[in-house]
């Protein structure tokens, strides 16, 4: 033991008074949110109707509230900053009905302790002002009178500058914490009626500019047209409480109990749910219990959940007040108050689900479709596309709900079209002609179904579909793209030959490259041949190059596969020695027992390859895989024409060719594309909220990258500041004010950060897959190692854009030599 540890331990001492006041209010003041939504919670509990919040660079520098409220009497000057001193409870049985914000004593005690803090203050008893000025420990160093008319100013500078760590990360992060209290500051400007809140802010010696103001209005949707303009306005509709029903109650267990009655009284706004007027995040939804502002997650997911039911692809505007008898709550549960329980929860949630499905299944929010879908040719009376039902042409993974479209999804597409054009009376991929009976094509459709474990007749899941015509005799067949690479695939695979027809009987649409070349391959009826037969048709495939007729073109290959051709090897003596193959073999086993011996002894990977373990399987990735290793792959080879097998020391893995490349031509696209303007003929206002504004100007930059371009007037009015002068347009992608602000809310949690609205994405995403390696496509070895190279250079090589794993584990060799 050292001697440290021999030392008899140390005599349990209490704290001095000063470290406990200052380990104590770094808990209670956590950010700029927590410290001006105290002062503002100070100010309308004292009855101020105008409420003024000052900011110097974002809060760093200064942070001033001044309001009209009551002021501080001067017998309360002493204890006004001491720590639990309050006016607002004796004991804690007054807990209960406290109706006001702060209640614990606890708010200017802790801020003394954590910046420079002086009160400016005048009671509504007096004539003339006080200034007064406070120490760490909140005692009251300075008095002196002030001219002032009355309420009070709390002004705070050098926040956190007590606290050095928290000081540095305060001013690192400082527009991401200006950002969060903005947002803080929001909600209480929606609930606080009557009472009139501006906030303003000036970087440097610049001009001070207005970030929010309401015009205390005794209506909440005054204030929130204040905030967020008009336009949102628009799309919002007010709460409707109904009772909530019987199969509800069920679903809460509250069927059989005696409910109380006019427990909860909910009022407010929710958006429309039609889509496009919702939001692309969580940013506008306020929740309030007795108007005190709060974060219920369970109600909060509740309101998102009924929401997605009628609009899956956005989130609602949200500003609730649940109003219930202050018995039933208990808002003393963390520093913040922001965490609130409550008695008869479920009833709570119950009122809240019925009510929201009532309001948006009430048909005020419907739309009805009028149109047809109108389709030529006898070809598309039959069953639905198989483009929709074949996985190899669209198919979703377990990551998102994308469709990530398959390799032969764009030339399907093409041949619906060249077959309307000429008006085609026959079904697609049918054998036309043929009157035998169904077991004439069993053969080929059961070898298939064996080999790719699918089930009969119709299966949308599968890669293999089945329909029959009105006369019972044609069959279709629809093959995954992804297994069906060309033609020849399927018939080498079975030893199918194509014979002479009198007209073409299946038509497989191949893709050539990714700028979506067509050709058709004219395969002719069935049939499966003996060993020897198939080896011939290798045999010849070495010798002749295989020649793909035109469609309608007389079959000129039909003698090809049957003519016996014979294939000279040229043989070569090689040295061999089975002493020097032992030694070899010895020394290869010596060297891999001291390799395992220097590697981890648990297990790395764990996850099957399967879409339960997708999570699983990624974690694992990032976690024992590192950039530099993709480089240290070894290629072993491609399978199934679409799959990479890689070996890293002693562990093999599997890499999807195309999502890989994918990835790549996607972050590429991502971090090089510039997206060109198009010149609006008029500017558009777009009203942004003074918070919004100030983020597009900082970030204007990122604005220009994504192809946006703007007029700004900073001594214009709030909301007038900046207009639109210029859109991005690319091909047929066209883009609006909507991802202005998605671009808005992504820069307000990562300011400065470059960034792409999801809809620029999508975009990206759609060409980098059409612009990479296809399933079905052979590739060299130094193809694929570029294509493993490629996955070290991106960031997160995990997931393609449309969600589709990129890499798998498959084995580790040492586990399969010990078992």
């Amino acid at each position: 033991m050292t001697d440290t540890c021999a030392e008899p331990a140390s005599a349990i001492k209490a704290i001095d008074k000063q470290s406990v006041h200052q380990i104590c209010s770094g808990q209670v003041v956590l950010s700029l949110a927590t410290a001006v939504k105290e002062l503002v919670e100070n100010s309308i509990d004292a009855g101020a109707t105008n409420v003024d919040i000052r900011l110097k660079d974002n809060g760093v520098d200064l942070v001033e509230v001044s309001d009209n409220g009551r002021g501080v009497e001067e017998d309360n000057f002493v204890g006004l900053t001491l720590k639990h001193h309050t006016s607002k409870l004796r004991d804690f049985s007054d807990l209960t009905h406290v109706e006001t914000f702060g209640f614990r004593g606890e708010a200017l005690s802790s801020l003394c302790a954590l910046s420079d803090l002086s009160v400016v203050t005048c009671h509504e008893s007096s004539h003339v002002g006080t200034r007064l000025v406070f120490d760490r420990s909140g005692r009251l160093t300075q008095r002196a009178p002030h001219p002032r008319q009355q309420g009070t100013t709390v002004t705070l500078q050098q926040l956190f500058s007590t606290l050095p760590v928290r000081h540095k990360e305060f001013q690192r992060n400082i527009k991401k914490e200006y950002s969060k209290m903005i947002h803080v500051l929001q909600s209480y400007c929606v609930i606080s009626t009557g009472v009139r809140v501006t906030c303003t802010n000036q970087i440097g010696q610049g001009k001070r500019s207005t970030v929010l103001c309401t015009s205390g209005s005794p209506s909440m949707r005054d204030n929130i047209g204040a905030l967020f303009g008009p336009k949102q306005l628009q799309s919002l509709i007010p709460f409707q409480q109904i009772s909530p029903t019987d199969n509800i109650k069920e679903d809460y267990g509250l069927n059989g109990e005696e409910l109380p009655k006019d427990l909860f009284i909910i009022s407010g706004y929710v958006s429309q749910a039609d889509h496009g007027v919702g939001r692309s995040a969580t940013d506008r939804q306020f929740f309030f219990i007795n108007k005190r502002p709060c974060d219920p997650s369970k109600v909060s997911k509740l309101v998102n959940e009924v929401y997605h039911m009628f609009n899956r692809h956005q989130y609602p505007f949200v500003a609730l007040n649940i109003s219930v008898a202050s018995e039933c709550v208990d808002v003393n549960v963390t520093p913040d108050k922001r965490q609130i329980f409550l008695q008869e929860e479920k009833l709570l949630l119950a009122i809240l689900k019925s009510s929201l499905l009532a309001m948006y299944e009430t048909g005020v929010n419907k739309i009805t479709l009028n149109h047809k879908l109108q389709l030529s040719g006898s070809m598309y009376a039959s069953p639905p596309n198989p483009l929709q039902q074949a996985p190899g042409f669209g198919t979703k993974t377990s990551h998102s709900n994308a469709v990530c479209p398959g390799p032969a999804q764009k030339n399907m597409q093409s041949f619906f079209r060249s077959s309307e054009k000429i008006n085609c009376p026959k079904p697609f991929l049918s054998f036309p002609g043929r009157t035998a009976s169904e077991s004439a094509v069993s053969p080929l459709k059961t070898s298939l179904l064996n080999k790719y474990g699918h089930s009969s007749d119709v299966d949308t899941d599968s890669g293999l579909s089945e329909q029959r015509s009105t006369t019972g005799t044609p069959e279709t067949l629809c093959e995954n793209a992804s297994k069906l690479a060309s033609p020849d695939s399927v018939l080498d695979e079975f030893g199918v030959k194509n014979e002479p027809h009198n007209e073409p009987a299946v038509k497989v649409l191949t893709d050539l490259e990714p700028a979506g070349q067509e050709l058709e391959a004219v395969v002719g009826p069935e049939r499966i041949f003996s060993p020897e037969a198939k080896k011939r048709r290798w045999e010849n495939t070495l010798s002749e190059q295989t020649q793909v007729p035109c469609p309608g073109a007389p079959d000129t290959t039909s003698g090809l596969f049957d003519r016996h051709v014979s294939v000279h090897k040229k043989t070569q003596p090689l040295q061999f020695s089975m002493t020097q193959l032992a030694s070899r073999m010895e020394r290869l086993k010596t060297q891999r027992r001291e390799e395992i011996d220097q590697e981890p002894k648990y297990r790395r990977f764990r996850a099957q390859i399967k879409p339960g373990d997708n999570q699983s399987a990624e974690d694992e990735l990032k976690k024992e895989i590192s950039k530099d290793m993709f480089k240290q792959m070894e290629i072993i080879g491609q399978f199934n024409l679409g799959f990479i097998i890689t070996k890293l020391k002693s562990d093999l893995f599997m890499i999807d060719q195309h999502a890989t490349d994918e990835k790549y031509n996607f972050e590429m696209l991502q971090q090089h594309t510039i997206l060109n303007g198009q010149r609006l003929i008029v500017p558009q206002n777009l009203e942004l909220t003074a918070v919004s504004e100030t983020i597009l100007i900082e970030n204007i930059d990122i604005f220009k990258k994504n192809g946006f371009d703007f007029l700004i007037d900073e001594d214009a009015p709030v909301m007038e500041r900046v207009k639109l002068v210029s859109l991005p347009t690319s091909k047929s992608w066209t883009f609006g004010p909507s991802d202005i602000e998605e671009l808005i809310f992504m820069l307000s949690d990562g300011p400065g950060v470059m960034c792409r609205p999801s809809r620029v994405r999508q975009m990206f995403a759609s060409r980098a897959c059409r612009r990479s390696v296809m399933i079905g496509t052979a590739l060299s070895v130094s193809e694929m190692k570029k294509l493993v190279v490629h996955m070290g250079e991106i960031e997160q090589p995990w997931n393609c854009p449309h969600g589709r794993p990129t890499m798998r584990h498959l084995a580790n060799l040492d586990i399969i030599s010990q078992d």
